[in-house]
């Protein structure tokens, strides 16, 4: 691990050689300004605005501008001369709880890393005071020039050093609280309780940046001449939530949704609902009830009588037998006395036969032929004969 500033810690009159590396390393995507034009870098050039010519770093130095827009050169010498004792030394004052450190105060993080073997013993002695203490070590000392304020604590079996803004830079919150009074009610604080509860606690290393990803891709995909992915679109709301207790309500429901919890209630809910809705569409807005006539129920009986026992096909068949009695016999008779009994039928047949001329069908008018005998016959002839 590269280190950026070496000195010591000094810890009453013990002195414990370190060196100083960034804790922390930034993944974010750098961008190079560029001409639209034709892909040339765009860069920054140090101009002197008297001589409206480049200048080089070699003369290039410091100046401090006062109130009146006027500037005060400010040498290398000027800066040495000044009273530094943290020039190189990462000085201890106090050793606090680790609770009174205001978390807007925090800075960079960096590691302080033994300096030589014979730091080691100083180094676990230190640490091993602020584990078993359960402090935090306030310390004052110099970076980049300026002299700043540190908190030292104990990450693993590191010592990490965090830098602290000033009191004085604190900016007071007053000004960014709400300028009206708002009143929350208990209900409204058991929904929030209830929300926390439901998204729970969060592995902190599964997080990650989703942005950095997608521009990478975006960039790879523009490297090997392919489209890049299309990204989801995140879930749209429907508004703007007038109602704090509706949109609690909502955010408790979706965390559940999205944790797999009380999915069987939404459904069996929604179930219910649809279930109500349906029935109330149905009844309300359904068909007219088709009503059968008494006759017609009958005869349905009677050709589901006539037709059980055989099934579909001797369905098939009743019709055309129905038909056939109904247009070959020239009774004249309905259709429905061809389902009556063998019994009845050859009964019927053979008053046909007496009461017709031989052959038993009908004319089509309905009239039918007096039969007559070879002795009737001779008998009128007879009569005839003795009249004349």
């Amino acid at each position: 691990m590269q280190s950026i500033w070496n000195g010591a810690i000094s810890f009453g009159l013990v002195s414990i050689p370190v060196k100083l590396a960034n804790a922390t390393v930034s993944h974010a995507v750098s961008f190079r300004q560029i001409h639209t034009e034709d892909g040339g870098r765009i860069r920054y050039r140090k101009v002197c605005e008297l001589e409206e010519k480049e200048v080089p770093s070699s003369e290039i130095g410091k100046g401090f501008e006062d109130a009146d827009g006027s500037i005060i050169p400010i040498t290398e010498e000027d800066l040495a001369s000044l009273p530094l004792p943290t020039t190189r030394t990462i000085d201890i004052v106090a050793f606090v709880e680790s609770e009174r450190i205001d978390p807007l105060q925090m800075g960079n993080a960096y590691y302080l890393m033994v300096n030589g073997a014979p730091a080691a013993k100083p180094y676990a002695l230190l640490r091993e005071a602020l584990r078993r203490s359960e402090r935090v070590a306030i310390a004052k000392f110099a970076l980049r020039g300026r002299e700043r304020l540190g908190m030292l604590r104990v990450v693993d079996d590191v010592i990490a050093m965090h830098t602290l803004h000033w009191p004085d830079e604190i900016r007071s919150p007053e000004e960014a609280a709400p300028e009206t009074d708002v009143t929350v009610r208990d209900a409204e604080l058991d929904l929030a309780d209830a929300l926390m509860d439901t998204l729970g606690d969060v592995d902190l290393d599964s997080l990650h940046d989703d942005y950095r990803e997608a521009v990478e891709e975006m960039v790879t995909a523009k490297v090997e001449g392919r489209e890049p992915a299309p990204e989801k679109e995140p879930a749209q709301g429907e508004g703007t939530v007038i109602d704090l207790m509706s949109a609690l309500e909502s955010s408790v429901r979706e965390a559940k949704r999205s944790r797999g919890e009380g999915e069987g209630e939404d459904v069996g809910k929604k179930g219910g609902e649809n279930g109500g809705e349906s029935g109330g569409e149905n009844g309300g807005k359904g068909k007219d009830a088709e009503v059968t006539s008494l006759s017609s129920r009958r005869r349905t009986g009677t050709r589901a009588t006539s037709s059980s026992g055989s099934g579909s096909g001797a369905k098939k068949k009743s019709a055309p037998a129905r038909k056939k009695a109904a247009g070959g016999s020239g009774s004249g008779k309905s259709a429905a006395s061809s389902s009556r009994g063998k019994s009845g039928s050859g009964r019927s047949s053979t008053a046909k036969k007496t009461a017709s001329s031989g052959s038993g069908s009908g004319t089509g008018t309905g009239t039918k032929k007096t039969a007559s005998s070879p002795t009737t016959k001779k008998k009128t002839a007879s009569a005839r004969k003795r009249s004349a």
